[in-house]
């Protein structure tokens, strides 16, 4: 984990992300289609640190539509961007897997609701 990338506007997790080695994260211009990233100038304009900050959160027609990323922003909200990284820390530790090798997806995906996301979150369950 590299702590220092930490969390995307949206909730995507930059400081644990394997697409790119190179990416300093979203907050620091790293990614590489910020442009196109509906989540990144939303914050920016309404000068929040993330999308759980909005008074309009969820919105849709974003990365929030994805429910792994919604769940974490809305846990960033909850409980504090530090939290979520503490907890990701400690789980990638015991062997939960962000994203599986050479894919964008992992053991966060699995569970089919928030909920479950939640409890993965907190209680460093693994779900194979």
């Amino acid at each position: 984990m590299d702590r220092q990338k930490g969390i995307a506007y949206c909730g995507l997790v930059c400081a644990v992300c394997s697409k790119n080695n190179d990416c300093v994260g979203c907050r620091d211009d790293g990614c590489k289609d910020k442009e196109w990233c509906k989540n990144l100038r939303c914050c920016r304009e309404k000068n929040l640190n993330g999308c759980w900050e909005c008074s309009e959160f969820p919105c849709s027609g974003s990365m929030l539509d994805n429910i792994r990323i919604r769940a974490f922003a809305r846990f960033a909200g909850k409980y504090g961007p530090e939290f979520l990284l503490d907890c990701l820390l400690r789980n990638e530790e015991a062997g939960i897997e962000y994203h599986y090798p050479g894919q964008l997806n992992g053991d966060y995906d699995v569970p089919e609701t928030e909920e479950g996301i939640f409890d993965l979150l907190l209680n460093g369950r693994p779900v194979k």
